[in-house]
């Protein structure tokens, strides 16, 4: 846990880096979550209420803007937030934590009425795998226009690249050897 307090959790840091020193809305949040959920996956409900609750610990500050169709409040990061993000940032980082349906579902492939079935169910990964790798193309196309990330940027999206092609791999190996 943060030194910055009990009361924050590792999404807790995720919502504020989103924010950053340019600010966010929720709405911000929830699409940038779509967008790159091979970085962290969470309840689209979340980006809305997590920043409010940063807020009322002093971590984000809140002002309401007129939005296209009624006021949307927007966050930015406070000085309080930051010495938070600068403590976590310092502490030593836990490895990744995966919830990977398709090796579950690949484990219990015993269970089913027959590996075909499986093969068939994990097929449908593929899609999702292709359009991953189709916005991190779009997204290295954009941190050219966020100078002061880029090249963390960058760094992030080669790893996920990997990731993902990792993955096709995987899939490939299941269909060939269970197909």
């Amino acid at each position: 846990m943060s030194s910055a307090g009990p009361q924050l959790r590792p999404f807790s840091y995720v919502i504020l880096m989103l924010v950053g020193d340019r600010g966010a809305a929720p709405h911000d949040l929830a699409r940038m979550s779509r967008q790159g959920q091979v970085y962290w996956s969470a309840a689209t409900s979340r980006y809305y209420s997590e920043p409010k609750r940063l807020a009322e610990l002093g971590l984000l500050a809140a002002r309401s803007e007129p939005g296209q169709t009624h006021e949307r409040t927007w966050y930015t990061l406070t000085d309080a937030g930051r010495r938070a993000v600068a403590a976590w940032l310092a502490e030593p980082s836990g490895f990744v934590r995966i919830q990977n349906e398709p090796a579950a579902r690949l484990n219990a492939a015993d269970l089913a009425d027959d590996e075909a079935t499986v093969v068939r169910s994990l097929r449908a990964i593929r899609p999702e795998i292709e359009s991953q790798l189709a916005w991190l193309d779009q997204a290295d196309e954009v941190a050219s226009t966020l100078p002061h990330r880029e090249r963390y940027l960058r760094l992030n999206h080669r790893l996920s690249r990997r990731l993902l092609e990792a993955f096709l791999e995987w899939l490939d190996e299941v269909e060939r050897e269970l197909g």
